[in-house]
């Protein structure tokens, strides 16, 4: 790992048209449960089924850039069958992916992105490949990210934040209940929608693990639970940590752990000391303490009562969890946009004529892609 300035937040490794299941209806606190055991039999189905049909490259409509990867951009696209529906084509080089030893992330990424279905979490629509790159095909987002917002705010209000860490929490539940962890919670993957409601992105570091740990040392350093940055094996609770440190950030406009370099902010991680912002509630103090436990005997979400330490905190007494995973509560912001196709809420960039050299890229390892 470097010890350089670490001055972003990218997501680093070192070393279907629904968005839910429409026969899986979540209308009683009494039946979350029950709602939870039908996702995971329809996403046990969908494993089974055969994969999406690729789509050919030349059957999209290239707008415009609205972000950049570490393997790739993201453009704003049209299918050519559905000139009014507005995507973002998530476009990864073959050969980054490879030299980067990123390709059992990205197949577990389309498999994902495939088959699961939760309100707040994103969906693939199409996806395709030519010679020289892999293509992911999603909903545009018009609302941009948290980050986004974040960085115009400076800061959210307690309220507008649970609004926001209430969806996380049950995108969450959804994924720990299919034994995948997310790996990767930060502002920059939290996009908002139209209706003002989120929708995690990004799941390439995201990884399903029936034995309910792995070692793989990724994530955003910002972000890390102890227990990666000390190579420990580790699981779901490494999601809740996360939790805590974006809750901390919508709130306090920073997050808890800073330093100049990655062995500085490591060392302050695995300490777990840092300081409370004296404007935080009481209630949203006590959560995010035990959120931030480096002892995962400790932390909230791995505790005897599991989620229910978090879903039933005073903090969030005022989440009818029901509505909200309805779409029920009114969200305390709605993005603002001209079009579908409006992008004013993502960041301007340079773009860059389409590369057909791929330098002799191996195309047997994406035969079955």
């Amino acid at each position: 790992m470097s010890s350089g300035s670490i001055k972003n937040k990218k997501s680093v490794e070192y070393g279907i048209t629904t968005p839910h299941d429409n026969n899986c209806i979540l209308e009683d606190i009494n039946k979350i449960q029950e709602y939870l055991e039908c996702s995971k039999i329809n996403f046990e189905n969908r494993l089974k089924q055969q994969p999406m049909k690729e789509s050919e490259i030349g059957d999209f409509i290239f707008h415009k850039t609205i972000g950049l990867g570490a393997f790739g951009r993201v453009m704003l696209v049209n299918h050519k069958s559905k000139p009014e529906q507005f995507l973002a084509m998530k476009i990864m080089k073959k050969e980054q992916i490879l030299k980067r030893n990123y390709l059992q992330h990205v197949i577990n990424e389309k498999q994902l992105l495939l088959n699961l279905r939760h309100p707040f979490i994103i969906h693939m629509e199409y996806c395709a490949k030519d010679i020289c790159n892999l293509y992911f095909v999603m909903p545009f987002i018009v609302g941009g990210d948290l980050f986004g917002l974040m960085s115009e705010r400076g800061v959210l209000d307690e309220l507008h934040a649970m609004f926001y860490a209430g969806q996380m929490v049950l995108a969450l539940q959804y994924l720990h209940s299919l034994d995948i962890i997310y790996r990767d919670l930060k502002p920059e993957n939290v996009l908002i929608a139209d209706d003002g409601f989120i929708k995690l992105t990004d799941l390439g570091l995201s990884k399903r693990i029936i034995s309910n740990r792995t070692t793989t040392l990724c994530g955003t350093p910002y972000y890390l639970a102890p227990e990666i940055i000390a190579i420990k094996p580790y699981g779901k609770p490494v999601d809740w940590w996360a939790l805590g440190i974006i809750m901390f950030e919508m709130v306090a406009g920073t997050v808890p752990f800073m330093a100049d370099t990655e062995k500085k902010l490591f060392f302050r991680i695995l300490s777990g000391r840092y300081k409370m912002p004296i404007n935080f509630s009481s209630n949203l103090s006590h959560l995010i303490k035990n959120l931030l436990r480096v002892d995962l005997s400790k932390r909230y979400g791995n505790l005897v009562n599991g989620i229910s330490d978090i879903k039933h905190h005073r903090w969030f007494i005022k989440i009818d969890w029901i509505m909200l995973y309805n779409k029920k509560l009114v969200p305390p912001y709605i993005p603002t946009f001209t079009s579908p196709s409006d992008t004013h809420n993502f960041e301007s960039f340079v773009e860059e004529a389409a590369s057909i050299a791929c330098n002799g890229v191996d195309q047997t390892y994406f035969a079955d892609f």
